[in-house]
C-alpha cells in the first residue's frame, strides 16, 4: 500500500451535489433490491470483505448497521456476534424485505430488524460498540452527509468503532468515468456519486480517522474507520487522517 495525502478540508467543493432527493433513491433500491447483489458481486464484494476484516467484531458486542440493503453484511456481522446484540436498520421496504429473506435463511432469528431514517436513528445516545454503513452516504444531499455522521457519532459508545465504504471520488483517470456520467445526467447508479468522508469525520470531532481507497470494475470505494473519542482520551490538536491506497484489482 503507497501512502497519500489526506484530502483537503473544504470537501464540498470536491465532490458533486446529489440531483434527486433521497427518497427518490430509496424508490429506486426498492424496485433494484431483488437484482441488486448482482451489482453488488461485481463493484462491491472487495470492499465488502475489507470492511468486515476492519470490523474486528468481538463476540458479545451491540452492533448496528445502516442502510443493511440485501443484508449480506448484516448477516457476516452477525453470524460473528452470536452471543451478542446486532441490529439493522435499513429505509427501502424492497431491501428491508431481501434482508428479512436473508436472515431467515441464515437462521438468524436474534438479529433485530428496523425500519428507520440515518438521520433520525431511533436510538439512546451511547448504545453501540460497532457501528457500519455501507454505500449510503453517496445516496445523500451535501448537507446531509455531516447530519447522518453526527447521529452515527450520537448512538456510538465512547471508544465505539465506525467503519463506512462509500463510492468515492476516482483517484486514476478511467475511475472517474461514474462520476463523469453522473455530472451529465446519466444516473447509472441509483443517486450515488463520489463522496468523502473522512474530513466530514474530522470536522465532527472522530478521533483515529484512517482511509483506504480501493477499485473494483473500474467503481471507486473508500473505507473509513474512526472511533469515537471517550471522555477520558486528550483533546487533539487537530484530526489527522491516514490514508493508503490498495492495489486495483485486474479491472480496476
Amino acid at each position: 500500500m503507497a501512502h497519500q495525502s489526506a484530502p483537503e478540508s473544504d470537501w464540498r467543493s470536491q465532490i458533486l451535489e446529489a440531483r434527486k432527493p433521497v427518497e427518490a433513491a430509496v424508490s429506486r433500491y426498492s424496485t433494484l433490491a431483488p437484482v441488486y447483489e448482482l451489482w453488488a458481486r461485481v463493484t462491491e464484494s472487495r470492499p465488502r470483505r475489507r470492511v468486515l476484516e476492519l470490523a474486528e467484531v468481538r463476540d458479545g458486542e451491540a452492533i448496528l448497521e445502516v442502510a443493511t440493503g440485501t443484508g449480506a453484511q448484516l448477516v457476516s456481522l452477525a453470524d460473528r456476534n452470536q452471543s451478542g446484540h446486532t441490529i439493522g436498520i435499513e429505509l427501502s421496504d424492497g431491501m428491508l424485505a431481501q434482508t428479512r429473506k436473508r436472515l431467515q435463511t441464515a437462521e438468524l432469528t436474534s438479529v433485530e430488524l428496523v425500519r428507520g431514517d440515518a438521520l433520525r436513528l431511533p436510538f439512546d445516545d451511547d448504545s453501540f460498540n460497532l457501528l457500519v454503513n455501507g454505500y449510503m452516504l453517496d445516496l445523500l444531499m451535501r448537507e446531509d452527509i455531516p447530519r447522518a455522521l453526527a447521529e452515527f457519532k450520537r448512538v456510538m459508545r465512547p471508544s465505539g468503532r465506525l467503519v463506512l465504504s462509500n463510492m468515492t471520488k476516482g483517484e486514476r483517470h478511467r475511475h472517474r468515468v461514474w462520476d463523469w456520467l453522473y455530472a451529465r445526467g446519466l444516473n447509472l447508479t441509483a443517486n450515488c456519486r463520489g463522496v468523502l468522508a473522512a474530513p466530514v469525520l474530522a470536522e465532527l470531532g472522530f478521533a483515529e480517522i484512517r482511509r483506504e481507497y480501493m477499485t473494483q470494475m473500474l467503481f471507486p470505494t473508500e473505507i473509513v474507520t474512526a472511533r469515537k473519542p471517550a471522555p477520558t482520551d486528550a483533546a487533539p490538536t487537530r484530526s489527522p487522517i491516514s490514508e493508503t491506497s490498495q492495489r486495483a484489482s485486474p479491472h480496476g
